[in-house]
């Protein structure tokens, strides 16, 4: 049992919830500005951002994420119940993101952030994926936290009771996948950058990323409670699963279109 709330000063809460995306976002923006400032990884040893224009950056970032994270949750996940009570959509400490609409919110960012300031958007696109594992890692231990998105009942030794779980101890899925979402997938992620030249042809690490977090996600549903208002869909899958199908497909062309294209190195 993990108190949800970090520091309590009078009205005033701070949930670990917040914590772990404001240090999430941070530790990403730090990151970032460190691979930029590595030309030689990028397509003609020429970083696609400079530091500034990562720093302005992030504002985007954030907002995407917010935002998109939460209406994500809103639409997918839980319209009826948001639609009978709006003003709990701002309720953000409560929990309720969606890693999904996050991605689609943190894309449309960069896309509008990369057609203003004149900047590769595939190679963005990379830039942000090297960093995302990072997020997500924080990402799932709030949930943890929150004792939220826990797995189905289990025997096994590291089998958790969560205060709101019942009394049967069940797959931990947040540390799952905070451990394939978040720090396998920046391993594996970190490996291709450095040592294949993936950033030369972008768009290979952006595709690999949305491939690995559907396939490490959809591994994880099959141990994961599905949300009780939506329950199990035909043949056991979960609405987890419907929505990385289409990420698969997107990382398959953006890797095809990378590979086909002429290298700039």
């Amino acid at each position: 049992m993990i108190d949800p709330v970090l520091i309590s000063l009078g009205p005033i809460q701070i949930h670990w919830y917040a914590i772990a995306y404001i240090v999430g976002i941070l530790l990403a923006w730090f990151y970032t500005k460190r691979l930029a400032a590595r030309q030689q990884l990028w397509p003609g040893n020429a970083s696609p951002l400079s530091a500034p224009a990562l720093d302005d950056f992030v504002f985007w970032a954030t907002i995407g994420i917010i935002l998109g994270g939460r209406l994500g949750y809103v639409l997918f996940y839980n319209l009826d119940a948001y639609l009978q009570h709006p003003a709990q959509i701002l309720a953000l400490w409560t929990g309720g993101m969606s890693f999904h609409g996050g991605f689609l919110g943190v894309t449309l960012a960069m896309i509008l952030f990369a057609r203003a300031k004149g900047i590769s958007l595939l190679s963005m696109f990379d830039l942000v994926a090297m960093a995302a594992p990072i997020g997500l890692f924080f990402g799932r231990i709030a949930n943890f936290i929150n004792s939220e998105l826990w797995g189905l009942p289990t025997s096994l030794p590291w089998g958790i009771v969560f205060p709101n779980g019942g009394p049967e101890p069940r797959h931990p899925s947040q540390l799952y996948e905070a451990a394939l979402e978040g720090l396998l997938l920046f391993i594996i992620l970190r490996i291709l950058s450095h040592s294949t030249g993936a950033l030369k042809k972008p768009g290979t690490i952006a595709g690999l990323f949305a491939i690995l977090y559907a396939v490490f996600r959809s591994l994880v549903e099959l141990v994961r409670v599905p949300d009780s208002q939506l329950g199990y869909f035909s043949l056991g899958t979960t609405m987890g699963m419907w929505l990385s199908a289409p990420m698969i497909l997107a990382g398959l062309a953006m890797i095809i279109h990378a590979q086909l294209k002429k290298n700039d190195d």
